[in-house]
C-alpha cells in the first residue's frame, strides 16, 4: 500500500471496461432484427413460390381437359360427316358452327367440306373431304370459342382439326 494515495476499500470499476461493454450491449439487439428481416424476407419468398407452382398446375391440368374436350368435339364432328347418315348415303353438307358445353368448357366445332358441293374422283372413286376445327376454352364470349379480346390469367384454350374424307 502506498502511503501517497490510499486504495479504496471497495472495488471501483474501470471506465475503459465499463465504455466497451456498453458499446457491445446494442449489438445482439441489432443482430436479432436482422436475422428476423431475413426470416420475413424468405417466408414472403417462399410464399410466393409457392402460389406460382399452384397456379401451374392448376393450368397444366385445365390445359389437358381442354385438349380432351376439343378431341371429343372432333369426334362427334367426324361422326356427322361420316355416319350421319350411313354410307353409301351420298355425303352431307357440312353442319353449321355448332357450341357444346363440355363442363367447364364451351366446345366450338367448324366444318368446311371440299368441294362445296358434289364430289372429287380418284379413278372410279367419288371422294369428299372435309375440314373439322374444334376449339375448347374454358372462358368463352357469346356462348363460342375462341375468346376476343384480352383473356385472363386462368384462360385455357386449344384447338384441334382433322381432315377426314368420305
Amino acid at each position: 500500500m502506498s502511503r501517497t494515495s490510499p486504495e479504496p476499500r471497495w472495488p471501483v470499476p474501470r471506465i475503459a471496461e465499463r465504455r466497451g461493454r456498453d458499446r457491445d450491449a446494442g449489438f445482439t439487439l441489432i443482430s436479432a432484427v436482422f436475422v428476423l428481416v431475413v426470416l420475413a424476407a424468405l417466408g414472403t419468398a417462399m410464399v410466393g413460390i409457392t402460389q406460382r407452382q399452384q397456379l401451374g398446375s392448376a393450368a397444366e391440368l385445365d390445359s389437358a381437359r381442354a385438349l380432351q374436350s376439343a378431341r371429343g368435339g372432333l369426334e362427334w364432328a367426324a361422326w356427322q360427316v361420316l355416319q350421319n347418315p350411313a354410307p353409301p348415303a351420298a355425303a352431307p353438307a357440312c353442319f353449321g358452327s355448332t357450341n357444346m358445353v363440355v363442363a367447364p368448357f364451351t366446345v366450338t366445332v367448324n366444318c368446311t367440306r371440299t368441294p362445296g358441293s358434289g364430289t372429287l374422283t380418284d379413278g372410279a372413286t367419288a371422294l369428299v373431304f372435309y375440314e373439322l376445327v374444334a376449339t375448347a376454352c374454358n372462358a368463352p364470349v357469346a356462348g363460342a370459342c375462341p375468346t376476343t379480346g384480352t383473356p385472363g390469367v386462368t384462360y385455357v384454350e386449344r384447338q384441334l382439326s382433322w381432315t377426314v374424307v368420305r
